[in-house]
């Protein structure tokens, strides 16, 4: 019987030892299975007991890979997902991170867990990403991809900006804050969720809009398809430099009249669980919601 997975990248930069030592624990086991093991290249100088020829880019891994296995927090799933999308491969995670709503395998006792999904016992989920472009006088500047949120907000020194937002052309609303928050179901349990945003269930076609503390109080979290075009308009009265991060990680310079257009990637990212993977339990782990009562 075919096996559902035949290359098999790791990925993820480590932030200590032990993580390392989980790159290493990965590598050795999936090529004892007889699997052909790519390693993502920031980890060459770290693991330099392993042949150079087993080293790749991420883009390189995603051409050739059927399964990424990225290790670490849902930092390094952000930074891996918005590249690994562009690709046919499927993503699961290690968590050696803190709080882990992406990443679920346990470093300590992942082969049993990963056994199961190489033989073919998963869970498919498909998350879609978000577009942001800056434009200025009608061409665009800058754009990169987020799973979980675009952020508008100010550069270094946080103050209060002026913007419009049309959803597909048709102006919404005004706003005086510190920011909008644009956020993927993906992205409502992080940023968005620290901004007072509503958790939106990971299989939604929905997209939110999160003002960040805004000058009103008649101001509150939008909800729209996720077919919807957001644009915003940045007043020419804004003072400094503003910016979009796509996922805290990106971030792309405005200027005062420039606009922003946020829209539904054509990629996705093809999430896999362990087939006893719940997302209600994750959330209630991790938001400490009481158990049952009964």
């Amino acid at each position: 019987m075919k096996k559902p997975f035949e290359v098999i990248a790791i990925i993820g930069k480590p932030r200590d030892q032990q993580a390392i030592a989980t790159h290493r624990e990965l590598y050795t086991w999936l090529q004892s299975e007889g699997y052909k093991v790519y390693i993502d290249d920031r980890l060459r100088e770290i693991l330099s007991d392993i042949p150079s020829d087993d080293f790749a880019s991420l883009i390189q891994l995603g051409r050739i890979a059927d399964l990424a296995i990225v290790v670490g927090g849902d930092g390094n799933m952000l930074g891996a997902a918005r590249v690994l999308s562009r690709f046919d491969i499927s993503v699961i995670g290690v968590n050696r991170g803190n709080l882990g709503f992406l990443t679920d395998l346990n470093p300590e006792e992942f082969k049993t867990a990963l056994s199961k999904v190489l033989s073919g016992e998963f869970i498919e989920e498909q998350r879609f990403l978000l577009e942001a472009e800056v434009h200025r006088h009608g061409q665009v500047k800058s754009h990169n991809a987020a799973l979980n949120e675009a952020v508008l907000h100010p550069g270094q020194v946080a103050h209060m900006i002026e913007f419009e937002v049309y959803i597909d052309d048709s102006f919404a609303f005004s706003l005086r804050a510190d920011g909008l928050i644009v956020s993927t179901p993906t992205g409502s349990t992080a940023y968005s969720l620290s901004g007072g945003g509503p958790i939106l269930s990971p299989s939604l076609n929905a997209i939110s809009l999160v003002p960040m503390f805004p000058h009103t109080l008649s101001s509150r979290p939008l909800v729209v398809d996720s077919k919807r075009q957001i644009k915003l308009v940045v007043s020419p009265d804004n003072r400094g430099t503003l910016e979009v991060s796509c996922d805290g990680q990106v971030s792309l310079p405005v200027s005062p009249g420039d606009e922003v257009h946020i829209y539904q990637s054509p990629n996705v990212l093809q999430l896999i669980h362990p087939q006893d993977y719940s997302y209600y339990h994750v959330l209630r782990n991790k938001l400490g919601w009481s158990s049952r009562l009964f």
